[in-house]
């Protein structure tokens, strides 16, 4: 994954109601979410909604498909699996990332 990708991504994240969107879809998975469902569990409102939902469309964080009327959107599992590789990668050094047993939780 290229750093252009990533930013771009995260950029997308960045934003409280487009990480709710996406985080809602990602519950859904394969089955997506129309955009009448968003707007049911969200709240939002459609014109926000659609600004929201293109740009993370733009960013490949969702994929759309048109069913008949609707449209489907369902969470790009592939580019979001690079994501957290390319945030892992060289993590700790190479090493485990397995916490030791004498550190303590803080809380």
């Amino acid at each position: 994954m290229k750093n252009t990708d990533a930013i771009s991504a995260f950029l997308a994240l960045g934003q409280e109601s487009r990480l709710n969107v996406f985080r809602l879809i990602v519950q859904r998975g394969d089955a997506g979410l129309t955009p009448s469902q968003i707007i049911e569990k969200l709240g939002i409102p459609n014109a926000t909604l659609s600004f929201h939902l293109k740009e993370l469309t733009q960013a490949n964080l969702l994929l759309v498909e048109r069913q008949s009327r609707n449209l489907i959107y369902r969470p790009n599992a592939r580019l979001v699996q690079d994501l957290s590789v390319f945030l892992l990668d060289n993590c700790c050094g190479g090493k485990s990332c397995t916490p030791s047993k004498s550190l303590k939780k803080v809380k």
